[in-house]
């Protein structure tokens, strides 16, 4: 099971002692999703350079391994690649040279490394907000941040406690889909030969008993969460409620700042 988290980013949390573990979950949140916003404000590899050059400061002073960081990018290999194709060979302009009934163009070839750059940003961006912030912080702070919509009847509470179960369900589902491979392996499945038809065909033994692990798991949670009493978040308290500090709106002032000079 530690060999299967090792190769997953999405939904970890790394333990830490840094300044960036120490940071209110809701400020993170935010300068995520500043982050975000502002990097498809960026229209050339000189923002991309600024933006990695943060991400790399982050990734440093978060002390998160970027064999860690660089992991996160694996599930996403063929959306990356798919991008890439699609965007060089669909993008009109200047001929670099024909392949079949395609035109591989100047344009195309730039546009494809451009978006595949920021694919790959975001990704690390991300990666490093669940990495350093563990599931009931990120809870807390999505819930604190949506607190304002609740006179609207905004289920604020009910949202932040999903997210948190789907981030946590993560890493125990790739763990729960690594097993059943390896048993339909050791049974004489064959995951790996074939097309790309084949290869999804043989996947149908694995994925419906890990959609029935799913609601099984679900269904054990659900009657946890019902002996704790729990119905809601009307009435509950914290036990330790976020605390904005003096330190997180000065890093939250400076980061907006960098990020609007760059956009």
């Amino acid at each position: 099971e530690s060999q299967m988290n090792e190769k997953l980013t999405i939904g970890q949390y790394l333990q830490g002692d840094s300044i960036v573990h120490k940071m209110d979950a809701r400020i993170k949140l935010i300068i995520t999703t500043l982050f975000i916003i502002s990097i498809f404000f960026v229209d050339g590899f000189i923002g991309f350079a600024f933006y990695a050059a943060f991400v790399l400061f982050v990734i440093f002073i978060a002390e998160v391994p970027l064999k860690q960081i660089l992991r996160g990018l694996r599930p996403i290999i063929a959306v990356i690649i798919l991008t890439l194709i699609l965007n060089i060979v669909t993008t009109p302009g200047e001929t670099l040279f024909r392949f079949w009934i395609f035109n591989v163009t100047k344009e195309g070839l730039y546009r494809a490394v451009f978006v595949s750059i920021r694919i790959i940003l975001l990704v690390f961006g991300t990666s490093l907000l669940t990495l350093s912030t563990s599931p009931l912080s990120l809870t807390d702070g999505i819930e604190s941040l949506l607190k304002p919509l609740i006179r609207f009847h905004f289920p604020a509470h009910e949202l932040a406690m999903m997210i948190s179960i789907a981030l946590s369900f993560i890493p125990t589902l790739f763990n729960e889909a690594d097993k059943i491979r390896k048993a339909q392996t050791a049974r004489g499945a064959d995951f790996e030969s074939g097309n790309i038809i084949a290869r999804a065909k043989a996947m149908i033994p694995l994925m419906v008993p890990l959609f029935l692990n799913s609601f099984h798991r679900a269904e054990e949670l659900g009657t946890a969460m019902e002996a704790r009493c729990y119905r809601g978040g009307e009435g509950r308290t914290r036990l330790n409620p976020p605390v904005l500090k003096k330190s997180d709106v000065i890093i939250f002032i400076g980061v907006s700042i960098y990020f609007a000079l760059i956009a």
